[in-house]
C-alpha cells in the first residue's frame, strides 16, 4: 500500500533547526540537505556532552551522514554553511579534509591533550606516552572531531575498507580506543567522539564503496541523504541574515551551557518509542539489512538532537515523533541515494534512466530515453527489457493517455500513523516524494 503525503502547512517551531532552515532558505541547496547539515553540525557541537543509557553502553549524539545527489545539487554549499556556523560559535575540532587513517587517529590523540604545554610534542613522544602508560588517559577530555568533508572520498580514500572499519568502531564506542600502528606501537584515544558530514555524487559513491561494503558496520552506521535540485536560482545569492545568524550562535551557546549529562525519557515518549520499535516493518531494499539492526539507535540520536533544541535533557513524545518522521522520510529516499549500487550488471544504465526521468517535467517517450543511454547499451531491445523491469518493480510508470514514462514517487503507508507527523517537514521537502 502506498499513499502520497498530505499537503499541509508545516507547524511553526521556534527551535534551532527551524531557525536554521529559515537562515538557509535563500540558497539553491535543497531544504532536506540543509536540515541534515543543521542536525549533524549540532551533533558535532554537542559531542559527548550528553549520553543516553542503553543497556550496558551509552548513546551519544554524534552522527555519520552523507549527502548524495547529482553534481550541482549544492551539497558542498550546504555542508560549508553548517560547519561555518558552529565555527563562528566557537567550535574548533575540525578534521583535515584529506588524511590517512593512522594520521587521523594520532591527530585525535593529540587533540585530547597528549601534548606538552606548548603543543609541540612529536608523534613518537605521544605514542610512547600511550605505550608506557605515563599519562592517565581516563583523566583526559574526550577526543572529539567533526569531519565536514564535501568530498568525502578525499577523506576516507577510494575503497578503503580498513579505514571504514575503524570509523565504524568509533561511531558508538564508549571507552578509550586502543589502536596498534604499523610500527607495533599503540595509540590510545580517550573516548573518541566523531561526527561525519560528507558529500558525494552517484559516481563518487560507487568509487568509494566496493560492493561488499554493504555488509560492513560503517555502512549501517551511515545515513545517506538524497535530495533533488531545489529549482530556485540566484544569480547573486543574498547575504545571510546577520540578526538570525547571531540568534543561532546564541542558541548554540545556550545548548552548550545547559544541555549536559544523562538524558532521561518520559513514560509517554517511551510508549511511542516502544510502539515504533515493536512494529517497524523494515525496509524493502535488501541493501539496508544491516542498517535495520541500528535503526533504533539512529532514532534516539535524532531525538536527542530535537530535545537539545529545546534546551532540555529529557526526551519527550514530541521528540520521538519528530525524530521518527525525519528518519522515516530519509529511509524512503535512501535507496535513491544508493542508486543502483550493488545491484545488476546494468545498474549504471538503469540509474541513468531514472535520473533522466526524474529530471523530466513531462512524460518522456522511448526515443528520448534511448538518446540518453544509447551509448551504454548494445541495442534497443536491452532498453525495452530494462524499462519493463522498472515498471514491474514499480519504479516508473507509463502515463495514461500517452506513450511516455515518468518515475513513481510514493511514500509507503506507515503502519503507525500516530508516530509520524509530516507537517513537521517543509513543503519543499515533501516535494521530494509527492
Amino acid at each position: 500500500m502506498t499513499e502520497p503525503i498530505t499537503r499541509l502547512q508545516p507547524k511553526p517551531k521556534p527551535d534551532f533547526i527551524s531557525k536554521y532552515l529559515e537562515y538557509t532558505a535563500a540558497t539553491e541547496c535543497p531544504t532536506f540537505f540543509h536540515r541534515w547539515c543543521g542536525l549533524t553540525s549540532l551533533a558535532a557541537w554537542i559531542g559527548r556532552d550528553i549520553h543516553f543509557p542503553f543497556g550496558h553502553t551509552k548513546i551519544h549524539a554524534n552522527m555519520y551522514v552523507m549527502l548524495v545527489g547529482l553534481a550541482g545539487t549544492k551539497k558542498s554549499t550546504a555542508i560549508k554553511i553548517g560547519a561555518k556556523l558552529i565555527k563562528q560559535a566557537g567550535y574548533t575540532k575540525f578534521a583535515a579534509k584529506k588524511t590517512r587513517q593512522e594520521k587521523f587517529l594520532i591527530d585525535l590523540a593529540e587533540d585530547s591533550g597528549l601534548t606538552d604545554e606548548t603543543g609541540g610534542m612529536d608523534t613518537d613522544s605521544i605514542l610512547d606516552m600511550n605505550l608506557f602508560g605515563t599519562t592517565d588517559v581516563s583523566s583526559l577530555p574526550p577526543a572529539e572531531v567533526f569531519v565536514a568533508a564535501d568530498e568525502i572520498n578525499n577523506f576516507i580514500g577510494t575503497g578503503n575498507l580498513d579505514f571504514m572499519s575503524i570509523l565504524g568502531e568509533l561511531w558508538d564506542i564508549d571507552e578509550p580506543y586502543d589502536y596498534k600502528l604499523k610500527n607495533s606501537k599503540s595509540v590510545i584515544i580517550p573516548d573518541p567522539t566523531i561526527s561525519i558530514l560528507g558529500g558525494n555524487t552517484f559516481v563518487g559513491f560507487n568509487k568509494l564503496f566496493p560492493p561488499e561494503a554493504t555488509e560492513q558496520g560503517f555502512f549501517s552506521r551511515m545515513l545517506f541523504i538524497y535530495a533533488e535540485p531545489k529549482g530556485r536560482l540566484y544569480t547573486i545569492p543574498p547575504e545571510p541574515d546577520a540578526e538570525l545568524q547571531l540568534e543561532l550562535i546564541e542558541q548554540l551557546r545556550l545548548i552548550k551551557k545547559h544541555v549536559k549529562g544523562k538524558v532521561t525519557i518520559t513514560d509517554e515518549a517511551f510508549a511511542v518509542l516502544d510502539k515504533i520499535y515493536m512494529s517497524w516493518e523494515g525496509m524493502d531494499d535488501l541493501r539496508f539489512d544491516s542498517y535495520e539492526n541500528r535503526r533504533s539507535i539512529h532514532l534516539l540520536k535524532i531525538a536527542m538532537l530535537t530535545m537539545a533544541c529545546r534546551l532540555s535533557t529529557t526526551i519527550e513524545a514530541s521528540d520521538i515523533i519528530e525524530a521518527n518522521t525525519i528518519l522515516t522520510f530519509t529511509e524512503h529516499l535512501m535507496p535513491k541515494a544508493l542508486g543502483e549500487f550493488g545491484q545488476s550488471k546494468n545498474s549504471g544504465v538503469t540509474h541513468k534512466v531514472m535520473e533522466v526521468l526524474g529530471a523530466a517535467h513531462r512524460p518522456l517517450r522511448f526515443q528520448a530515453i534511448w538518446k540518453a543511454v544509447h551509448q551504454d547499451l548494445e541495442n534497443r531491445n536491452q532498453l525495452v527489457e530494462l524499462i519493463g523491469n522498472l515498471i514491474l518493480a514499480e519504479k516508473i510508470q507509463q502515463v495514461a493517455g500517452s506513450d511516455g514514462y515518468l518515475p513513481i514517487k510514493r511514500l509507503r503507508k506507515a503502519a503507525l500513523a500516530d508516530t509520524l507527523d509530516y507537517t513537521l517537514l517543509t513543503l519543499d521537502e515533501r516535494e521530494l516524494i509527492c
